[in-house]
């Protein structure tokens, strides 16, 4: 049997093939989308949902501003993640496993695995509330059956089904965009905001401003974008890690770059929106305890018409979708990495079954968490807490780790994106010490 139809077809589906049309078509612009839209949009979790729709209800404009001013950071440490996973062919805890000592490999991987299944408890419980409120019913049933759902995407579909599935959910993000509309914005207010940033010095407004950077850059982004971009490799036979063959280098950082810049725009593009809905809806009728995003969804409901308040409710659900998987599999992807087990959505059940188990049971954990007497807002607070505090160590060695020649080869990050990748450490570590400068304060 004759290879070559297979051999087209496998390069009419690369986004890193050159087309032979003169000029990229539309279907081909989607295909470029993949790890970095997904990332991106799975950012807009429930929890940060909830951290949005606080920040704008209780501050008004006042931090919109974040939203631009973080997004060419948010884009550089992604892109940064996406270029390791992309040259070496493995994930950030396979390049920490390689060349860095056990005992920071171990104490990462540890942190990232417990943020993780608290954020994925967090979720399941911010899910559950907003289908409550559209069709109500037994608050635990709804948990078991959406924790159903995210495990059966991960261990039973194929994995191309699976990215296309997540690539669809990403979708459900544009309910927040068409809520504004129901939104009296004082655009004129907006774009002071947007131009003037301002901080609030008030522990309040610290606190805020540091769930906000915490929510935006977390580090279960970068270790699944590292992933899925190395087990792309697998999905697209002719491709092979930058570091064997360099000369797929400049198509694979054109595609990293085009599919990253979208998907973190259009992250926090939403979250923008999210933010200027409660703004201009809550702040001004002095609403500002939104603690949740199924809180914020209803809070809607008589001041912006029960169909904003549907909209944004059935936005929470799909985002949850998207998120937890994310959640579970970063988590996976990291332990298995660093207990050098065979990894990847693209395996089969038995040839990866420790991964797997791994998904199960960051999942089944997640949902006891939520399902239990934990306080969904203090599991969303720690969640936070354990995010921001092992961003600054894992962005650091990250950093580190992209600029090494022995590591990254030809393809060591360097230039602008290096600098920008450095101050969004930076700017992680002032948040981190502001988060413990106002837990100190009385």
């Amino acid at each position: 049997m004759s290879t070559a139809p297979l051999a087209a077809a496998e390069e009419a589906d690369d986004p890193e093939v050159p087309s032979p049309a003169v000029g990229p078509s539309k279907p081909r612009l989607l295909k470029v989308l993949g790890p970095g839209l997904i990332t991106g949009a799975s950012d807009d979790d429930p929890s940060g949902i909830a951290t949005y729709g606080q920040a704008g209800a209780q501050l008004g404009y006042g931090l919109c501003w974040t939203m631009l001013y973080t997004l060419p950071l948010m884009a550089a440490v992604q892109m940064v993640s996406a270029r390791i996973g992309r040259t070496t062919g493995h994930g950030i805890a396979g390049v920490l496993r390689e060349h860095y000592r056990n005992g920071l490999l171990q104490t990462v991987v540890l942190l990232l695995l417990a943020a993780n299944i608290l954020n994925l408890g967090a979720d399941l419980g911010a899910m559950a509330d907003a289908l409550n409120l559209l069709l109500p019913g037994p608050r635990w049933l709804y948990v078991v059956l959406f924790a159903g759902i995210c495990a059966f995407m991960q261990l039973v579909l194929q994995y191309t089904r699976y990215v296309a599935v997540l690539k669809w959910l990403t979708l459900s993000l544009f309910a927040y965009l068409g809520v504004v509309i129901f939104a009296r914005v004082s655009w004129w207010d907006l774009g002071a905001a947007l131009a003037v940033p301002q901080i609030d010095l008030s522990g309040r407004g610290l606190t805020t401003l540091v769930a906000l950077f915490g929510t935006t850059i977390s580090p279960y982004l970068f270790f699944w974008q590292a992933a899925e971009e190395a087990e792309d490799l697998h999905a697209f036979p002719r491709r092979r890690d930058l570091l064997q063959a360099p000369e797929q280098g400049g198509a694979a950082l054109h595609r990293i770059e085009v599919d990253t810049l979208v998907g973190m725009a259009f992250s926090n593009l939403v979250a923008l929106a999210i933010m200027v809905t409660t703004a201009a809806v809550l702040h001004p009728r002095g609403i500002t305890d939104i603690q949740t995003s199924a809180q914020a969804a209803e809070a809607l409901r008589p001041l912006a018409g029960p169909f904003s308040a549907t909209v944004f409710a059935l936005g929470i659900v799909g985002t949850g979708l998207l998120a937890v998987p994310v959640l579970a599999g970063s988590a996976a992807y990291a332990v298995g990495e660093a207990r050098r087990w065979p990894v990847g959505f693209g395996r089969r059940l038995l040839e990866a079954r420790a991964f797997y188990g791994t998904v199960a049971l960051a999942t089944l954990v997640g949902m006891i968490i939520s399902l239990g007497a934990v306080d969904p807002i203090r599991a969303l607070y720690w969640s936070a807490v354990v995010n921001g505090v092992i961003a600054v160590p894992v962005m650091a060695v990250m950093m580190l780790a992209a600029a090494r020649a022995d590591i990254m080869g030809a393809f060591a990050v360097r230039g602008p994106l290096r600098l920008l990748g450095w101050t969004a450490t930076a700017c992680m570590l002032l948040a981190v010490l502001a988060m413990v400068a106002t837990a100190a304060l009385p």
